[in-house]
């Protein structure tokens, strides 16, 4: 079974007449992107070829039609793109570092390990504690014989220190260091 379509002719004439308004509509649809622009102009004329049906409808244009279904195409093209994760370039693949790569991990290590020397031994016991072996403040708290409070201070204070000896980190609320936004990694 075949189905109906537009004479050639019909739709030549409907993209000669409606085709720059209709590329000039879908250009500000997809915020001045082109080739969206002209594959969404493409998809509507492919919809008008697919549907004779169309041509046939009381009114005098087949404008309204065509920016309906151009329109329609636009949101559907745009709620595809949002349900896919982003697509990165070669770029970013070319700067993120190898993971079976260990140089940059042990270069952070020394980094980490010399920035932790650099704090006081207060600050440093603190730090071991919570860090290193895991415990919990009341734990640090009572294995050190301080309180509770001192042992979020001294963190607080120790964690921006680090900071502060760390290129590319900062503490955060939560205290744990992250990436600053644009810092080689």
């Amino acid at each position: 079974m075949t189905t109906a379509t537009t004479d050639e002719r019909a739709l030549a004439e409907l993209q000669r007449d409606h085709g720059q308004a209709l590329f000039g509509f879908l250009l500000q649809l997809t915020h001045g992107d082109q080739q969206r622009a002209e594959d969404l102009v493409q998809e509507t004329l492919v919809r008008a070829w697919l549907h004779p049906e169309a041509f046939d409808s009381p009114y005098e244009s087949m404008r309204p039609w065509l920016f309906t279904v151009a329109r329609r195409l636009a949101i559907d093209a745009r709620r595809s793109r949002l349900a896919r994760p982003a697509e990165i370039g070669d770029g970013m693949l070319a700067a993120t570092p190898d993971p079976a790569d260990v140089t940059e991990s042990a270069v952070a290590a020394l980094d980490v390990r010399a920035a932790v020397r650099g704090l006081s031994p207060e600050h440093r016991a603190v730090l071991v504690r919570l860090y290193f072996h895991g415990l919990t403040v009341n734990e640090a708290a009572a294995d050190l014989g301080i309180p509770a409070g001192t042992v979020k201070s001294r963190s607080h204070y120790a964690l921006r220190q680090l900071g502060r000896c760390l290129p590319g980190y900062r503490p955060r609320r939560g205290g744990v260091a992250r990436p600053r936004a644009g810092a080689p990694q």
